[in-house]
């Protein structure tokens, strides 16, 4: 992974995105490494007993894709400073593919740091499952590189 300046980035600017396909086993594999035992992350006839139609990713699972997402993008450097509008509006069950989509909303200079708004939602065939949102991140600027004895 190589470092993101804030000099090479453009808004509109799209992120590489990450499917997730969410099988039994991922979604096992996840609640448990939250330790988020809730039988509705992994138990089908429990979640379609509480109104859920199958059982579904959590708020960890879904969190931590939308991180991996940005994290990806910025690089080592890179800082998360905030996420806002994260808020699910669909379950993202086992059986569905849950794709992270996101593009670069804004970007300025602020305290000297290269501030970006990453606006960032998660999809499945039905529509958009999580979000949308905006993750800020502070980016090195690479004139502070050059400048740098």
């Amino acid at each position: 992974m190589s470092t993101r300046y804030f000099e090479d980035v453009e808004v509109g600017e799209s992120l590489p995105g990450a499917d997730y396909p969410l099988t039994v086993y991922r979604l096992v594999m996840a609640a448990g490494s939250n330790r988020d035992f809730n039988s509705i992350h992994h138990n089908s006839e429990y979640a379609r007993g509480t109104g859920a139609p199958e059982m579904y990713a959590n708020t960890s699972f879904l969190l931590s894709a939308w991180e991996r997402c940005v994290r990806d993008w910025i690089g080592p450097e890179g800082v998360i400073r905030g996420i806002r509008g994260f808020r699910m509006k669909s379950f993202n069950v086992v059986g569905d593919t849950m794709r992270v989509r996101a593009e670069v909303a804004a970007a300025r200079v602020q305290d000297g740091a290269g501030v970006v708004e990453i606006a960032i939602r998660c999809e499945n065939a039905a529509g958009i499952t999580v979000g949308p949102g905006v993750v800020e991140v502070a980016l090195p600027r690479t004139e502070r590189k050059e400048g740098a004895a």
